[in-house]
């Protein structure tokens, strides 16, 4: 990999568990400063994606590469210094339960060894930067809403500064309003720091509002085995101008062709 504008580059990427195979051949390079959407439908390896850029997973075949090193060739030591140049909102923001808000934002903090009075400092900014009280920051999970859990989700992953965020469905299960926080939160973080990002969503409010790409993929259990898994790879604004119906069917929400097809398939069987 030879660009240094590329700080993510996945190089004939195939990925299988078991005897499922999720992600075939693989292309992909992502261009720092980007916000990126992986958009699909479910078990197309959207989320299996972001594990292997964060090194959480490995590939079975094809490298990974990370501002231009494999991560394939790195040792879990490597890995896990890597990975704090890497923030990651998971899909159920996957706080600790037992931790208070404040202990959940300062945790890769104190892992890193901080002074205490720069950690509430950084928390302190990050709870800020996402909208919620300093009232929020002695609260478990438990007495938090799904946006607050998900906004701390995301000042947890920006506690360290990282060079990419990674997002995975950063508004499932939120309502439509608290689906426009977000979006504006990712915004906003874009706007105040140089950062790269990879969004994997269904919503296309999120695809629209945030993205400068947008890369749609397949489930490899559709395709011919010659067809490309990467069916879009292209602008927002482009995506609905898509000539493949598959594309289309998507970004319009259109079933009809879905269960006619599944109607075939249950009846073969």
């Amino acid at each position: 990999m030879n660009n240094p504008e590329t700080i993510v580059s996945l190089k004939q990427v195939s990925m299988e568990f078991g005897s499922a195979r999720i992600l075939h051949a693989i292309d992909l390079d992502i261009v720092r400063g980007q916000t990126v959407a992986i958009i699909g439908e479910s078990g197309c390896g959207k989320t299996v994606t972001l594990k292997l850029i964060v090194g959480l997973l490995r590939p079975t075949i094809g490298c990974v590469f990370f501002d231009g090193r494999d991560l394939t060739t790195f040792s879990e030591t490597e890995l896990t210094r890597q990975r704090l140049r890497i923030g990651f909102l998971f899909q159920g923001a996957a706080l600790f339960d037992s931790l208070s808000v404040y202990d959940n934002v300062a945790f890769g903090l104190r892992a890193q060894r901080r002074p205490e009075t720069e950690i509430r400092e950084i928390v302190r900014q990050r709870l800020s930067e996402v909208g919620l009280p300093l009232s929020s920051a002695e609260k478990k999970p438990a007495e938090l809403s799904g946006g607050m859990r998900k906004r701390v989700g995301l000042a947890r992953a920006l506690a360290l500064d990282p060079e990419v965020m990674l997002y995975d469905e950063p508004t499932t299960g939120l309502d439509p309003i608290m689906t426009d926080v977000i979006n504006e939160l990712i915004l906003q973080t874009r706007t105040r720091r140089p950062i790269t990002s990879v969004i994997v969503t269904h919503e296309m409010r999120t695809v629209h509002k945030c993205a400068d790409r947008v890369v749609m993929l397949y489930p490899l259990s559709r395709l011919n085995p010659t067809d490309p898994q990467i069916l879009y790879d292209g602008t927002p604004q482009q995506l609905g101008e898509s000539n493949d119906p598959r594309v289309k069917q998507f970004v319009d929400g259109e079933a009809r062709e879905r269960l006619q097809e599944l109607a075939r398939q249950e009846g073969s069987t």
